[in-house]
């Protein structure tokens, strides 16, 4: 049985091109994992496996590889930095117990880092720094820990020291040891000596070891006052107090090195193993019930408890659909049937195998604390929690974003869209983010996704991956309806024609509800005009009609109607009579409802070289952008704004003609805001137009 004290499941994140994968590849290559380090800029990582990735330079999907350090097994997964992947992050941070945080030493804290260092904050998971690339230019570690301070809330640890800087970075003063790690130019990672603290450094060192030290004794009050009494606290005391303060989340280990440059990396992985937790250290993951509201009972992490996992990945390759899963008690057995309750089915486990990104390693079962992948599992989905068939239990499932934008496909030639469904079905089971539907009325296949780099790569995984060649139609914004006033009204449904009639009055008020409310429905009925029977049937009306709205046919979004009172027949009134009512009552109401356009405003945030601010602040204006904020630093400036989804299209290409490619731009969806009267106009005739075609 192994010992869940050497475990260790975490995670890599940061921001594009921050230097995450290359930090993979380095602590691979460090724990023997693989002997030629690929490059990300050669297009060779092995965590990036995919063509898209390669080519890009980018990473898509988290990729999950086990490797050893000291006796201990690290469970690792690289995540995509880029905002459109970011549900790649939030799953994986479900199913982590600590991770390293990646900064680029020039670029510092950047957008989707934010984004990233918020997830793992809700998921309240353990982190430790790790600031990158110190051998670049405007590299300055200083700065970067200041903008961790100011920029995210939190509290870094700095635990080493960078000797130089850009080219003359030469390695690292560890401030614990008070010893300097330094590397020969040759960029091999092991070709480092051990040195004293170099002579222009020690006054620095004592004064950061002093914070270091009195930082980490405040989480300990006995080793707080042998420090107050000017007693020397031992090394094991220390390094325990920052093992207390990194998993209560109170400050953060903070490291630096250059990946690339196989500098500093030995030192995060010891960081790893010395301060992050296990997975018994973790708080349990919480059962809930059936209305996803928590029982009080635990998966609690023992080898000898009941079966308890989580699938937060599936993954389609050539060796079949992947299903990867967290254990988080019991055993997982190959041969051994699970249930998933979410659909309440069983199912058997075949072949358990352990990732090395693409590469598997065979194995006969996995145990609490273990991350693996099950082949061929039929009816598993992302969130969905195994169990043990004889004690049932669902764990916390995930919540993903809708998507903003959407296109239309169909496929090129013919006989190719069963392939495409197919294509898209795997897809879909692959990314909650990614959806499809079809249009009713014209037969088109629509997707749906987080921003344009998301669908043009999914489109590409459908050409090369699947093989299936496909016209795009362009791009879609999710508009919505919403009403602006309260309106009192009555309706009556009669039908009388032979045999039993129909009969149902309602009267209510229909009214806007708060923003992000969805639909409300509240009954004031008293005596019994409308029995309590019929109230879900008069909610359910009025909630189907809002897929609907009555301007241009676009989901109505937060609205309120409270039933007032009514009518009923003894003998024609009945569930149907007063669905029918409601629907019929929404269609006679919200025009009168001041019915309003609202589009999907992003929050949007752009890098630019100072001499284009102008430029750009001017180009977000024509985009109908409100600039929210400007941040100037050593490389750039950051301009933080928010602007309507339907001006942002293409938006990349133009930013690089107007920065001279050294612009860089994420956004996400923010809210909903109403649409300017002309632009409303202008869509609700397009779609109008649109849909008559169909």
């Amino acid at each position: 049985m192994t010992d869940l004290a050497l475990y260790r499941n975490i995670g890599i994140f940061a921001h594009v091109d921050a230097g995450k994968t290359t930090t993979t590849e380095r602590i691979l290559s460090l724990t023997g994992k693989i002997h030629k380090i690929g490059e990300v800029h050669d297009g060779e990582a092995t965590t990036d496996f995919m063509e898209q990735e390669a080519e890009r330079g980018i990473t898509i999907q988290s990729a999950a590889v086990s490797a050893f350090w000291k006796d201990h097994r690290m469970n690792i997964i690289d995540t995509p930095g880029h905002v459109d992947f970011t549900v790649e992050v939030y799953r994986s941070l479900k199913v982590l117990d600590g991770g390293i945080g990646v900064f680029c030493a020039s670029g510092g804290v950047e957008p989707q880092s934010e984004t990233n260092w918020r997830y793992a904050n809700e998921s309240e998971v353990a982190r430790i720094i790790f600031v990158n690339k110190l051998d670049r230019v405007g590299a300055d570690f200083y700065r970067v820990v200041k903008q961790v301070e100011d920029v995210l809330g939190a509290n870094p640890l700095v635990m080493v020291l960078p000797i130089g800087t850009e080219d003359n970075f030469t390695g690292v003063v560890d401030l614990l040891t008070r010893k300097a790690w330094v590397w020969d130019g040759s960029d091999d990672p092991l070709a480092y000596e051990i040195q004293d603290v170099p002579a222009d450094m020690v006054d620095q060192v004592e004064e950061w070891r002093e914070k270091l030290i009195e930082t980490a004794v405040e989480v300990d009050d006995d080793a707080m006052e042998k420090y107050l009494e000017g007693e020397e606290v031992d090394m094991d005391t220390i390094k325990a107090c920052i093992r207390k303060g990194t998993r209560e989340l109170t400050f953060f280990p903070t490291y630096t090195g250059s990946a690339f440059k196989n500098k500093g990396i030995q030192l995060v992985l010891d960081a790893v193993i010395d301060y992050l937790p296990n997975p018994v250290e973790v708080p349990p993951q919480p059962e809930i019930d059936d209305e996803g509201n928590e029982t009080g009972e635990f998966a609690i992490v023992d080898v000898d408890k009941p079966l308890r996992a989580l699938a937060f990945k599936i993954m389609d390759d050539r060796f079949g659909a992947l299903t990867f899963i967290r254990v988080y008690s019991g055993k997982l057995e190959k041969g051994s049937t699970v249930l998933n309750t979410a659909t309440g089915k069983t199912e058997r486990i075949g072949r358990i195998v352990e990732m090395s990104a693409d590469d598997r390693i065979e194995l006969d079962g996995a145990q609490a604390g273990d991350i693996v992948a099950v082949v061929g599992m039929k009816n598993v989905q992302t969130g969905h929690t195994l169990c043990d068939p004889k004690h049932p239990a669902t764990l916390e499932s995930m919540v993903f974003p809708d998507p903003v934008i959407s296109i239309a496909v169909s496929p090129k030639d013919k006989g190719g869209s069963e392939k495409m469904g197919i294509a898209i079905g795997k897809m879909v089971a692959e990314d909650p983010s990614f959806r499809v539907e079809t249009d009713e009325d014209s037969g088109e296949t629509i997707l749906r996704g987080m921003g344009e780099l998301h669908l043009d790569i999914k489109i590409d995984i459908l050409k090369r991956t699947h093989g299936v060649d496909v016209e795009v139609g362009k791009p879609q914004v999710a508009y919505r309806e919403t009403i602006t006033k309260a309106v009192e009204d009555s309706y009556t449904h009669k039908k009388q024609s032979g045999g039993s009639g129909q009969y149902g009055k309602i009267d209510y008020i229909i009214e806007p509800g708060e923003q992000g409310s969805g639909f409300e429905f509240e009954s004031k009925v008293t005596g019994g005009n409308v029995p309590r029977e019929f109230w879900t049937a008069i909610e359910k009306g009025f909630r189907v009609s809002m897929d609907t709205g009555v301007l241009a046919g676009f989901p109505c979004e937060d609205m309120k109607v409270t039933l007032l009172d009514g009518g009923f027949h003894a003998v024609d009134s009945s569930a149907v009579a007063f669905e029918i009512a409601a629907k019929a009552g929404y269609r006679q109401t919200v025009p009168k409802a001041g019915p309003q356009l609202i589009e999907p405003i992003m929050n949007v945030d752009v890098f630019t070289p100072e001499d284009h601010v102008g430029d750009v602040i001017g180009d977000l204006n024509r985009r109908r952008g409100m600039i929210k904020s400007q941040e100037a630093g050593v490389t750039g400036v950051r301009i933080k704004a928010e602007a309507p989804l339907s001006e942002m299209f293409g938006y990349i290409g133009d930013l690089r003609t107007m920065t001279s490619g050294r612009g860089q731009f994420s956004m996400e969806f923010a809210h909903y805001s109403p649409c300017p009267k002309n632009v409303a106009e202008e869509v609700i005739k397009e779609t109008i137009e649109r849909n008559a075609k169909k």
